[in-house]
């Protein structure tokens, strides 16, 4: 919104043309998001606990967690408010990945924030069914794939690149789609996993935007993404305001969601942020590099699936002492703040291995 408004007063004085440069509209994104988020954040929480909009907490969790009972959720609000708002303003909204990006964090969102909502009203862990929440993600994420498919311009926008090897890729075809559908509505359930302990799964998710932000600017960069030998997908940088727009978002939201937490995100939050990074990775061709950076999400999904498969194939034996995976930590006696530091850890080594693949090539 803000790029035609400084072009317009670029007429009148040439120093407006700063910012058409990408680098420095990213860079105003993450402050707008966080101003946003650090300044709405204290006043949201008062709301949240005034409505009494607080977590329910389960009674087979960790004992430690108890204490957490009616801390005011559905934090996740501000998130994707903080990163629309910063995003609308910075971005160019004549860009179509703008808008994609947008419209399924928004949409991810939705409905995430329609489970949270009805599990408020029924004062129980009783949202949307499991089959409605399918059907929504479902819905969302199938229409994403066809638009993406249909309206891709070349070629290179529906194949399957391999890091670190240059030569190594698939064209999909309309395997294309089930694919998007598989990286958006599987990164949005891995984020949601993730999501139970303070601060956990925001960290993570402001690390791996940062990364994936930077190959965004890369592939939509022709000189830059030729010399490192990354798929080059034009108009695809303006995708850096966005994820500069979780990135501060994701800050701002840390300063109320730490250990110990003012508020949590809820599933507003999570499903939002998740189908949000896996769209990121679908339209900059690195699907196979988020997997990489977001290890820990991919972990905490794998728990969860391994755990209840066995569950049922031994007779009600179990891998973890619960899952998701955090969870198996704290039943063996780890302090929560560990647990995260420990994850939050691991996830930069990630991010920089992915970050890495970059060169290696």
């Amino acid at each position: 919104m803000l790029v035609l408004l400084f072009d317009y007063l670029s007429q009148f004085y040439s120093g407006f043309n700063v910012f058409q440069y990408l680098t420095l509209r990213a860079i105003m994104g993450v402050v707008t998001a966080l101003c946003i988020s650090l300044w709405f954040g204290p006043g949201m929480i008062r709301m949240l606990t005034q409505f009494k909009i607080g977590q329910y907490i389960r009674e087979e969790g960790p004992e430690s967690h108890l204490v957490k009972a009616g801390t005011p959720t559905m934090g996740g609000v501000l998130i994707l408010i903080a990163i629309l708002a910063s995003t609308l303003l910075w971005a160019d909204l004549s860009n179509r990945y703008t808008w994609v990006v947008m419209a399924v964090t928004a949409g991810f969102g939705f409905i995430g924030g329609l489970d949270d909502y009805l599990k408020l009203k029924r004062r129980q862990n009783l949202g949307l069914t499991a089959k409605q929440k399918y059907i929504g993600l479902s819905l969302v994420g199938f229409l994403t794939a066809f638009y993406l498919f249909y309206s891709a311009p070349s070629v290179t926008e529906t194949t399957l690149y391999l890091p670190i090897f240059k030569e190594a890729h698939v064209n999909l075809g309309w395997l294309f789609i089930p694919w998007v559908y598989i990286v958006i509505v599987g990164a949005s359930n891995a984020v949601n996993l993730t999501d139970g302990l303070d601060g956990l799964a925001i960290m993570p998710t402001i690390l791996v935007a940062g990364g994936l932000g930077i190959f965004a600017y890369v592939s939509g960069h022709a000189v830059i993404a030729d010399y490192l030998g990354v798929p080059k997908v034009t108009g695809v940088g303006e995708v850096v305001i966005f994820c500069g727009a979780i990135f501060g978002a994701g800050l701002g939201f840390l300063w109320f969601n730490s250990y110990p937490a003012q508020v949590f995100m809820g599933d507003v939050g999570a499903l939002g942020l998740g189908a949000a990074l896996g769209i990121i990775a679908v339209v900059v061709r690195q699907e196979i590099v988020l997997a990489i950076m977001g290890g820990v999400f991919v972990l905490e999904a794998l728990s969860v699936i391994l755990q209840v498969g066995y569950f049922k194939a031994s007779g009600g034996k179990r891998i973890f002492r619960m899952a998701p995976l955090h969870h198996h930590y704290e039943k063996k006696g780890w302090p929560e703040p560990k647990v995260i530091v420990r994850f939050w850890i691991i996830t930069v080594v990630l991010v920089m291995i992915g970050l890495a693949t970059l060169k290696v090539r």
